[in-house]
């Protein structure tokens, strides 16, 4: 946001407000964690503030600090509407198209609040008020911290606040391996454990913390892979019957996807998931080098993302979608087996 925007946001937020803070549907560590740190920040600013997820999150997540405040969409939708149309603005983060609020959509466009967007991925619609929007950032809660920066509170940050945040960037930017990462991105984490972030602790409470039925479900997803060496992609799939035999939860596919990146040569990887009650295939995207994922999966999969992370889905069967990914590849062949 320019100067001037930043000067009216603090106006705006100058005096208590009803607040509502919004992950994405399927929040993520990014999503959770600056939804919460958000949450924490406006509530020491005097504002009544209360967060909605779409619908529910991992278990790995549920330690962060406030999580006991969070209401579900899914769960409670009269209530969570009654609170979205007395909001007087909505934190909409990690996300920039109500679309991605899954079935919060209908009482999101209700709304007579005015929206704030704090959000890194690409191509942002044009729905909120205040729009801080950054591609380039590693994650949603770097920008948090930026934006509590930018009011000239970050004397506020406490180690509540800054434990979310951390979650958040270590989760978006894979432990801190993905190009987003930057010498900024690490100044802020090193603040944040100077603040009192336990980096140590959150590691185990995110990657440590596997139920034999997630990694039964690993197994399974590694014996599906599939290489496709002259396209420099592989790609694994998990048909519903395969998920409920291992008991699936939510999260429990967390990352899978980033196994195929680990193979030599391969440039493309993708998880393809069943999910019959939404009567779709869940896609995940990633990708090393220059190609764009966020650019494929919008342009045949309904999604988008980031450069070399994103999402899409498929209203096809699993094999039938299966096939038509294939198909689609050999245009990129070139792209895919460049350096």
């Amino acid at each position: 946001m320019k100067k001037t925007d930043w000067q009216s946001l603090k106006e705006r937020l100058s005096s208590p407000l009803k607040i509502v803070v919004i992950p994405h549907k399927n929040p993520d560590g990014d999503a959770m964690g600056s939804c919460l740190a958000w949450a924490r920040y406006l509530q020491k600013t005097g504002h009544e503030v209360k967060v909605i997820a779409p619908n529910e999150y991992p278990k790995f997540l549920k330690w962060m600090p406030g999580d006991d405040q969070v209401m579900i969409y899914d769960h409670a939708a009269g209530h969570a509407e009654r609170l979205i149309l007395a909001a007087d603005l909505l934190c909409t983060l990690d996300f920039n198209a109500l679309s991605r609020a899954g079935n919060m959509l209908k009482s999101l466009e209700k709304a007579q609040g005015e929206f704030l967007m704090i959000d890194h991925h690409q191509q942002p619609d044009d729905y909120a008020r205040y729009t801080y929007s950054l591609p380039h950032l590693s994650s949603t809660c770097e920008m948090v911290y930026g934006a509590i920066k930018e009011l000239g509170d970050l004397e506020l940050l406490d180690a509540e606040m800054s434990g979310c945040l951390y979650a958040g960037i270590m989760t978006d930017t894979g432990s801190f391996k993905y190009p987003a990462t930057t010498a900024e991105t690490h100044r802020v984490v090193a603040h944040l454990i100077e603040i009192g972030a336990d980096h140590s602790l959150i590691q185990r409470l995110i990657f440590d913390n596997n139920s034999p039925a997630r990694l039964n479900l690993l197994g399974r997803a590694l014996s599906n892979m599939v290489q496709l060496p002259e396209m420099s992609t592989a790609y694994m799939s998990l048909s519903q019957e395969e998920l409920d035999a291992e008991g699936y939860s939510k999260g429990d596919t967390e990352g899978f996807v980033n196994y195929g990146l680990s193979i030599e040569g391969i440039r493309f990887a993708v998880l393809f998931t069943e999910n019959k009650e939404e009567g779709i295939i869940k896609i995940s995207f990633r990708s090393i080098g220059d190609f764009s994922v966020n650019s494929f999966a919008r342009e045949h999969f309904e999604g988008g993302g980031h450069q070399n992370a994103a999402g899409g889905r498929s209203r096809l069967s699993l094999q039938e979608t299966l096939q038509r990914f294939e198909s689609l590849l050999p245009p990129y062949q070139k792209e895919l087996q460049s350096p």
